[in-house]
């Protein structure tokens, strides 16, 4: 009796190659990047291969574990982490995307990091917050030389250097940012955490920290109230001395996603620290590494949504219902098309914003479109990633409800984009602020957007919607969540009528715009070239 046979079943996607997906190498190259072309292809290979998925998946079914004690009964506060993990970071380190940008004064090198955070994200999300927390502390850091000159060289290195030693007597180093409390997570200027000037010129750092991930990082930025208000301080897990900084350890977050990765709450026991920026102008200090960290924010949102959409499309190609592949069945090749057309709108505009961080340095223009920029699509993307998560598991039926298929464990990491770094009505009031403070922005926008003008009606109409909007400021704060929205809307559409698929670009704008399009993914209209689309979505 032959009662086990397999049939019906799609293929292991792994191994695959995750570099294949034209909307990310087309960006890399419009943003000036083409030049890394082959490493993010070998990235792509790295990362689709069976070894990196297995690490993935074996560091995410073995979360972090915290010691506050050793046997004897010491304070030691350090967590233990799957090999795996290590394994992973090594890789991530080693190909620069926590740093390489920094060093490296070729033109497009923070798009190519881009890229290839976006390429090898997809194997373990939870790694990358490190990553991600060590490329976005250098520019805040840069508000204090001498720290800078002594630890940028370190955190811009491609050696993962992992224990606990002074940071000046490492290879390389890690960092995070520590700033939430319980009493207001985006609403830091509610700190109690207090900072005391001592006469050699650092100062003491004394409260409670509520969210702190990564807490085996070799240093982290941190908010404190000194005698001057709200600042930014550096603290180092080791001090010059080789003593241990009273960072106590008190618990371990259990989490929704992310679960490869340590979330702890953490104490400052008359921590050292030493100031970066001057005193009251934390926020103005760390908000360049908030900058940075959005912006990966963008690009994890991404990452995520490509992977769905390459299940997605993987399972139907292979899969038989009703007397045919269900990639060929008309209500499942609308759904997988609209899953597609997301997906490029993210990409696209993420590779748009890594590009503008490579030119704002430099030029005002730029700078300008991406202070606004990042903040409508760290709205957006976030915002949408949750529902596409949700909809590619679908495509995948009672497969992809099942923890083997890889969809809920990419289910429970969506939303954490979302609210990492400002969740939805911070960021969309952040865009508000932005226009408010800084009216320049609303012109960089509007040159931008305008470049698409008269290539698609519906766009043009959604560009003059935007301008009513914001000549009605009456109860902006009310409509700040529809005003974004539709900002975002407009910014992804205009880059993909000017560079995408003329195939995406035109369902974008005919639902997004054009009002022919239901509520959930799946309603693409008649007259859709969702063949080529599709083509979009494979990768093998």
């Amino acid at each position: 009796m032959h009662t086990h046979d397999v049939f019906n079943q799609a293929p292991n996607l792994v191994p695959f190659d995750n570099s294949r997906n034209p909307a990310l190498i087309e960006g890399l190259h419009r943003e000036g990047a083409g030049w890394a072309e082959d490493e993010v292809r070998a990235m792509g290979l790295l990362a689709g291969g069976a070894q990196a998925q297995e690490w993935g998946r074996v560091a995410n079914e073995n979360p972090p574990v915290l010691h506050t004690h050793d046997r004897y009964g010491h304070r030691i506060d350090e967590v233990e982490f799957h090999p795996h993990w290590h394994n992973l970071m090594k890789v991530a380190v080693e190909h620069g995307l926590h740093g390489t940008p920094w060093r490296d004064d070729r033109p497009g090198s923070h798009a190519a990091r881009a890229a290839k955070f976006y390429t090898w994200g997809v194997v373990d999300p939870g790694h990358m917050c490190p990553i991600s927390m060590t490329y976005a502390v250098i520019p805040a850091l840069r508000h204090n030389k001498e720290l800078s000159d002594r630890f940028e060289p370190l955190l811009a290195s491609q050696v993962y250097d992992y224990g606990l030693r002074e940071p000046t007597s490492k290879a390389g180093l890690i960092a995070g940012m520590s700033m939430t409390e319980k009493q207001g997570g985006s609403d830091v200027r509610a700190n109690t955490t207090t900072a005391t000037a001592q006469s050699d010129g650092t100062y003491r750092i004394v409260g409670h920290k509520w969210f702190t991930s990564a807490p085996m990082s070799d240093m982290f930025l941190t908010l404190a109230q000194a005698p001057g208000g709200l600042s930014c301080f550096l603290l180092p897990r080791v001090l010059p001395d080789g003593s241990r900084n009273p960072l106590r350890l008190q618990r371990l977050k259990d989490k929704l996603g992310n679960k490869s990765n340590a979330s702890s709450e953490i104490e400052y026991e008359n921590a050292t620290g030493w100031l970066v920026g001057d005193e009251g102008a934390g926020v103005k200090t760390i908000i360049e590494m908030v900058n940075m960290t959005r912006l990966d924010c963008v690009i994890g949102s991404a990452t995520g949504m490509r992977a769905g959409v390459v299940h997605a499309v993987h399972h139907a190609r292979n899969r038989n219902a009703f007397g045919a592949k269900l990639i060929d069945q008309p209500a499942m090749r609308n759904v997988l098309a609209d899953l597609i057309v997301e997906s490029e709108a993210a990409t696209t505009v993420m590779m748009r914003l890594a590009g503008a961080t490579d030119r704002a340095d430099s030029d005002p223009a730029e700078a300008s479109f991406r202070r606004i920029a990042l903040a409508i699509t760290k709205y957006w993307v976030c915002k949408r990633a949750p529902a596409h998560a949700a909809e590619a598991l679908e495509c995948l039926g009672g497969n992809g409800y099942v923890e083997d298929s890889g969809m809920p464990r990419l289910y429970r990491e969506a939303p954490l984009m979302s609210i990492w770094e400002g969740s939805g009505n911070v960021a969309a009031l952040d865009a508000l602020r932005a226009m408010g403070r800084q009216p320049e922005t609303v012109e960089a926008f509007f040159n931008e957007v305008s470049l698409a003008r008269g290539a698609n009606s519906h766009l043009d109409t959604a560009i003059d919607r935007i301008g009513k909007e914001l000549t009605d400021l009456g109860d902006i704060q009310y409509r700040a969540r529809r005003v974004v929205e539709l900002m975002a809307l407009v910014l992804q559409g205009s880059q993909l009528v000017r560079h995408g698929n003329p195939a995406v670009a035109d369902a974008f704008c005919a639902t997004r715009f054009g009002g022919d399009w239901g509520i959930a993914f799946g309603t693409l209209p008649t007259g859709i070239d969702t063949a080529a689309i599709l083509e979009r979505g494979y990768v093998s």
